[in-house]
């Protein structure tokens, strides 16, 4: 309903349809994860809410009978949370039963999620503040199959939808998960590349750095990342960072490095007029970012074997 009428994402975020959801899909994620940022606390505190629409859901059955089954079915599972002594007992066993229902339902889930949070702000907010980016980044890392597909399209939607202050830990969430994508998958690196021209310049620099988690050498798939970072049109929006603020000149010209190493071969590269770009870098950023001075001269060194000519075989500076 949600994907084919945008009036009905309106009418379930109303009804408070997404807390219930980010229950019901981050169920099990956190166990034995003690460092994680939601506790038994957190955990105790959506299975009660979860508990309290079950109530609810009784009350109005007579209206909402299609949808008493699947909340009925779940809270199952953890209905004898807290209760008296053989209430522990009970419960595990509801916990260890049926696993392929549970995941059938996590997938439900997070493809409701996907559709609520399209094109949404608000929507994409209220994700945010139940935690559920959090639920969802964890399951993008260690789910698989269509589960980890349907969260990692409700990332991209928040992404996407979100104003510059979801915006921002959104995309920060991708890049942590950068070595978590295969090759194949692009339709994260699209998204973030449009970011690079944000009118936001936390976005733009957020996003830049990002991709640099796709590009770096650290990640074995750099190179199947920069080609795509390069397909997406890229390149010209990098330029333009390098006119920006300092964070934005800082970690555009270390992406536009990356790319220069592992696709200087592109075309696109030699048409923005990359090389001239490296080698005119201010010496005093150079200066204060050894790191980067390297970097920048390996670049070049790089990009000269594919695209400068006879008479432009120069050096930005001798190590």
């Amino acid at each position: 309903m949600a994907e084919c009428n945008p009036i009905a994402q309106d009418d379930f975020a109303r009804e408070n349809a997404i807390r219930p959801l980010v229950t019901l899909l981050s169920f099990e994620t956190f166990t034995g994860d003690q460092k994680s940022l939601v506790g038994k606390q957190s955990i105790h505190s959506l299975v009660q809410i979860n508990q309290d629409m079950d109530k609810k859901s009784l009350t109005d059955s007579k209206n909402n009978h299609h949808y008493r089954p699947y909340v009925s079915s779940f809270s199952s599972f953890h209905h004898s949370e807290g209760s008296s002594k053989g209430g522990s007992n009970h419960r595990r066993e509801r916990e260890n039963a049926m696993p392929e229902v549970k995941h059938e339902l996590k997938i439900s889930c997070a493809e409701a999620l996907w559709m609520l949070a399209r094109g949404s702000v608000l929507n994409s907010k209220r994700i945010t503040d139940t935690k559920g980016l959090l639920c969802l980044a964890k399951l993008v890392e260690n789910g698989e199959g269509e589960l980890q597909f349907n969260c990692l399209m409700t990332i991209k939607e928040i992404t996407s939808a979100a104003d510059p202050k979801l915006q921002v830990p959104a995309i920060r969430s991708i890049g942590s998960l950068a070595r978590t994508f295969p090759a194949k998958e692009t339709r994260v690196v699209g998204p973030l590349v449009a970011h690079l021209s944000n009118r936001s310049q936390e976005v733009t620099a957020e996003a830049a750095i990002a991709l640099g988690k796709f590009a770096t050498p650290e990640n074995f798939l750099c190179d199947a990342h920069s080609k795509a970072i390069i397909e997406f049109n890229g390149v010209p929006p990098l330029m333009r960072l390098l006119r920006g603020n300092e964070r934005e000149q800082l970690h555009g010209l270390v992406l536009l490095c990356y790319l220069a190493l592992h696709a200087g071969n592109s075309e696109a590269l030699e048409q923005a007029r990359v090389l001239n770009a490296l080698e005119g870098v201010d010496q005093k950023m150079l200066a204060q970012f050894p790191d980067l001075k390297e970097l920048v001269f390996k670049a070049v060194c790089h990009i000269n074997l594919y695209h400068a000519g006879p008479h432009s075989q120069r050096l930005l500076y001798v190590p």
